[in-house]
């Protein structure tokens, strides 16, 4: 069977509120006060937890490595603790999933966030169950760039991986993709649509209602 494998932050949904908002109470615990702002750092959040840090520490003049390291798991309690608060999936994100399952493809995750907190947020939201499949950060040794994740949840979606397709929004998907030998779509309604063309993927999505023809023009259907 064909599978289309999804990231999850910044491609099915805007996760940046709630990410920046476990930063910015990390910064608040060193005693520098809110660094990152949602109009600014969304771009930044995406990109996880220790880039965060990292932008405020640097904005503020603290940065240094260690401090990074010990606050990440911080942060990952605070943003366990209010998953939901300002996370919305993107407008036609689900309606295109179920397309695509009604046309036969199996449908997955593949992020390089925690598998728990991943499981925790799609339950919160109530789309858990119209995935396959979930794999995290942590799910295997590896995380993407290393194309055995997306591998690893084309199989559990119940597909071959050599004939499946990643959905996603940054260079690591694009990487992820190409180190995989499969095609990959790159968002451009996320805070960092701009810069997808350059990556050159095989295809860029304005809108999830193009979604299902993209991918059957690209990797056939089942």
């Amino acid at each position: 069977m064909r599978t289309v494998i999804f990231d999850l932050d910044g491609t099915l949904a805007d996760t940046s509120g709630d990410l920046l908002a476990a930063a910015n109470a990390c910064f608040r615990e060193m005693g520098l006060g809110d660094l990152l702002t949602r109009e600014r750092d969304a771009g930044t959040a995406l990109r996880g937890g220790k880039a965060m840090l990292t932008a405020g520490l640097e904005r503020a003049g603290k940065f240094e490595e260690a401090l990074v390291e010990e606050f990440y798991s911080v942060l990952l309690s605070h943003y366990r603790d209010a998953i939901d608060r300002h996370t919305v999936m993107y407008p036609g994100a689900m309606d295109a999933v179920e397309q695509l399952k009604s046309d036969g493809f199996g449908v997955g995750i593949c992020t390089n966030k925690p598998e728990a907190l991943a499981e925790k947020l799609m339950q919160s939201l109530g789309v858990r169950d119209a995935f396959h499949s979930l794999v995290g950060a942590d799910t295997l040794p590896v995380r993407k760039p290393d194309p055995a994740p997306l591998f690893e949840a084309a199989r559990r979606a119940g597909g071959a991986p050599d004939k499946t397709i990643l959905i996603g929004d940054t260079i690591t998907d694009r990487t992820t993709s190409a180190n995989a030998g499969v095609p990959s779509v790159l968002v451009t309604f996320g805070p960092s649509g701009e810069d997808m063309a350059a990556l050159k993927p095989e295809a860029l999505l304005s809108d999830f209602a193009h979604l299902p023809a993209i991918v059957a023009e690209l990797i056939g259907r089942n």
